[in-house]
């Protein structure tokens, strides 16, 4: 099974979301988008929950010299959260992954900045917030952004994805209330693989998608 594009992917996403809402409870509900691939499939959610949309800027921890390739995750002013597994069989300590780190959290400031402006941080305490990702791979970032979350008070906490790897959906199942994940093929591999258009989404059009709904 593979999306035609995150559009698809995210109305696919947001009817079992929605059947989720008719059955269960979620409290003033907020979807969070983990951008920048969460956002396009985020909207839909959104629009389809009448919820507001948000977005939560965690970014990953990349081996050095292999960025692509995630260790670890940072979200908010949180400690990084690493994947100690990976840790171990590369070698690797925390230390010499500080300026990576250092990097990577000037990084999240600049996004948060462009993609907010003066808007507040939304509340979280007391909702249901959904936490949206186009895909699960090693989970790394989807991890830290809950327990990001999880120290906020949230009344329910979800993770959904279109696609995701089966271990990656398992272990996030100990972080979040609830994962939704349409698709968990047996061989993962890398989430655009699950796409026949997967570009690269834009900070404008980050910011576009926020402009259409203001999270409160």
């Amino acid at each position: 099974m593979r999306f035609a594009d995150r559009i698809q992917a995210g109305r696919e996403l947001a009817a079992a979301l929605s059947e989720m809402q008719r059955t269960e409870d979620l409290p003033d509900p907020l979807v969070l988008a983990l951008p920048r691939g969460g956002v396009p499939v985020a909207a839909e959610v959104a629009r389809a929950l009448h919820a507001p949309l948000d977005v939560l800027v965690a970014r990953k921890i990349g081996l050095p010299g292999r960025p692509e390739y995630g260790v670890g995750a940072i979200a908010g002013e949180d400690p990084p959260v690493y994947d100690a597994t990976a840790l171990q069989m590369l070698g690797l300590t925390e230390d010499r992954l500080s300026s990576t780190v250092a990097h990577e959290r000037t990084e999240m400031h600049r996004r948060q900045s462009l993609y907010r402006g003066n808007r507040p941080q939304p509340r979280i305490e007391g909702r249901a917030v959904l936490v949206v990702d186009d895909g699960l791979a090693t989970g790394v970032t989807a991890r830290a952004a809950l327990r990001h979350l999880r120290r906020q008070r949230p009344a329910r906490l979800v993770l959904a994805a279109p696609v995701g790897s089966p271990q990656s959906v398992a272990a996030l199942g100990h972080e979040a209330d609830t994962v939704v994940c349409l698709h968990q093929p047996a061989v993962f591999e890398a989430v655009g693989l699950w796409y026949e258009d997967f570009p690269q989404i834009s900070d404008d059009e980050v910011t576009e998608a926020l402009h259409m709904t203001t999270a409160h």
